[in-house]
């Protein structure tokens, strides 16, 4: 078993080529799912079937996981099975049937527009003392807010996947997925600022064609920018403790709540199904719904 889930790990990362983080997920959940199989006496991956699955998933009911947790840990293993039977290592694909509660959705916290317009505002103030770290956090907080684009995408952009001309950036998602996202043109003075005067401050010959350097000139991590965000929304008074992916959440409910279309907004977020981006009708409902209480003479 070991040394299938070696060559599981192997495929998730280089014929399915999904990042690092989702590979350790799937590994992990995978690695649980095996050892629950052991325990039963099963000393192969060929020998899991349905009842061992069902097994594994009321194990970890009885230990007390969320929904939502057992909902990803069905997936993982119907992935896994499916591979197992694609190449032959199982008779049958196992998990085809095999059923998971459906994950709960809760509406996640986001920001107002005047929120948003104060958390770039107060980074902005921070930025006037012309420090190239402070141009920086302007112009990612910008970009974010703007596009929807998951943190992890935005430590990958180069310079090259910028379009000035049409303020395009192409970003890679999920999966290597291509897409381009527009931004509009307080985001595009941010990111020109920072281009301009703040990143030939930091960079260095190891830079590459990264968009966002750290404060030692390589390409900015994740766990920076994440820093970053929650310490300018600290800033703004009464707004949410929110990180990188709040801001995404933030773009998509404004877009909404603007007049986008729901097919639109799921271009543009990178979603490969429509039922991801339909949560964020609920937070519009939700809003609409406190609106409508606090107005209504009979509400």
């Amino acid at each position: 078993m070991t040394r299938v889930l070696g060559e599981y790990e192997r495929h998730l990362a280089a014929e399915r080529d999904l990042t690092a983080h989702t590979v350790r997920a799937y590994v992990g959940d995978v690695a649980g799912l095996l050892g629950h199989a052991a325990r039963l006496g099963h000393t192969e991956a060929g020998e899991l079937d349905l009842r061992t699955l069902r097994s594994w998933l009321a194990k970890q009911q009885s230990l007390g996981r969320s929904r939502t947790t057992i909902a990803r840990r069905a997936t993982a293993a119907r992935v896994f099975t499916a591979w197992l039977a694609r190449t032959g290592r199982s008779p049958v694909d196992a998990g085809a049937s095999l059923g998971a509660p459906k994950a709960h959705r809760s509406l996640p916290p986001v920001l107002r527009a005047d929120e948003a317009a104060e958390l770039v505002r107060v980074a902005a103030e921070h930025a006037d003392d012309g420090s190239p770290v402070g141009l920086r956090d302007v112009a990612m907080l910008e970009l974010l807010y703007a596009t929807g684009i998951r943190v992890g995408e935005l430590v990958g952009l180069d310079i090259d996947d910028l379009d000035r001309e049409r303020n395009v950036v192409r970003v890679f998602g999920k999966g290597r997925k291509e897409r381009s996202v527009p931004f509009g043109r307080p985001a595009a003075r941010a990111v020109d600022f920072w281009l301009k005067q703040g990143r030939p401050l930091l960079a260095v010959p190891g830079s590459g064609a990264a968009l966002f350097l750290g404060a030692r000139g390589g390409r900015i991590d994740q766990r920076a920018v994440r820093t970053v965000v929650h310490r300018r929304i600290a800033d703004v008074p009464g707004a949410p403790d929110i990180g990188p992916h709040g801001l995404r959440h933030t773009a998509a409910t404004h877009l909404l709540e603007g007049g986008a279309d729901l097919r639109s907004v799921q271009e543009l977020l990178g979603h490969a199904s429509l039922a991801t981006t339909q949560i964020y009708t609920h937070v519009s409902t939700d809003r609409l719904r406190r609106a409508y209480q606090q107005a209504h003479p009979r509400a």
